[in-house]
């Protein structure tokens, strides 16, 4: 909460409380470097959405793009580009069940990058005499525990929510609500985590659809399914925390093909030209809905086409 007065004519000040949610932002900063804290930005999405969006209209602007009971979704989103939400993302994930109905299943990316060499970090790098003690102390992956890393508020929602699923790779992993989670997530090696040994393969075979609200293709983890299928497709070392299967904690390695996002943005053009996605908004986002196995394909073959050292698709 925050506290402000209210000045009578009489000179007296009367105090108010003011929920942070609807706290008035304050004047932008002449400071180059200022970055707009917690009120600011809630002020900032109040601004620019023309009414309060809520469980019940999303749930119908779902439906107005195409989403259908009993859907299969891999979701992805930005959830201050929807606007204003009564209820943020606990009312977005309701809205999702709503629109796919009893029958259907929502998964999510609760990807834990952070769980990696630290000799490969960068945005920041840390000293190399701190690598031994990093890799001697983090914690190992445990489904039931570790929280997403950078997936956004919507993903650690519904990872942690009452009956969801979550498959075990300590990188990569992904989390699922409803009756097809199981099955879907049940399997992701280690060393596939985005191929044909992983959630994403099973979500294909089961004719899933991509929902991106408010989420850019650099987000589409759809296209890693597409990478992973290319042949002469480059291979990386990782590595990372995690737990055998006695449940003791230990460093493993692995290799397993590059995963390269940085050109997701281009490659999502060059798909939805094609006609195979539906366009729309959802609240004020501009939302995506497609196929999960077409848009794998697309990328199989575009991929080796347009990147160096990629020879060719399965």
């Amino acid at each position: 909460m925050a506290l402000a007065c209210t000045v009578r004519r009489d000179g007296t000040m009367t105090p108010v409380i003011v929920p942070l949610n609807y706290a008035t932002s304050p004047a932008a900063s002449p400071d180059p470097t200022h970055r707009p804290g917690p009120v600011e930005r809630e002020a900032a999405v109040v601004g620019r959405t023309p009414e309060p969006r809520t469980r019940r209209t999303l749930a119908a602007d779902l439906g107005a793009l195409g989403v259908q009971p009993g859907d299969v979704l891999l979701v992805h989103t930005s959830l201050s580009a929807l606007g204003w939400v009564a209820g943020r993302e606990q009312a977005v994930i309701l809205a999702l069940q709503d629109a796919v109905g009893p029958t259907g299943t929502l998964v999510v990316p609760t990807q834990t990058g952070s769980n990696s060499d630290p000799a490969e970090w960068q945005a920041p790098a840390v000293p190399a005499e701190w690598w031994d003690s990093i890799r001697d102390g983090m914690p190992a992956f445990d489904p039931a525990r570790t929280p997403s890393d950078g997936m956004g508020a919507l993903p650690e929602a519904l990872r942690s929510w009452p009956g969801a699923i979550r498959s075990g790779h300590p990188q990569t992993s992904f989390a699922g609500l409803g009756p097809a989670a199981s099955g879907l997530l049940r399997r992701h090696d280690l060393d596939c985590r985005f191929g044909d040994r992983s959630p994403l393969s099973a979500l294909a075979a089961a004719g899933a659809r991509v929902l991106l609200l408010g989420a850019g293709y650099d987000a589409c983890t759809a296209f890693h399914l597409g990478e992973a299928r290319s042949v002469g497709a480059p291979r990386e070392r990782l590595s990372c925390a995690a737990l055998d299967s006695d449940g003791q904690r230990r460093w493993v390695r692995y290799v397993d093909v590059v995963a390269d996002e940085r050109d997701f943005a281009v490659l999502g053009e060059a798909f939805e030209a094609t006609g195979a996605v539906a366009v729309g908004l959802v609240g004020s986002a501009d939302a995506r809905l497609f196929d999960l196995d077409d848009a794998a394909r697309f990328a199989a073959s575009w991929i080796p086409a347009h990147r160096a050292g990629w020879s060719g698709p399965v």
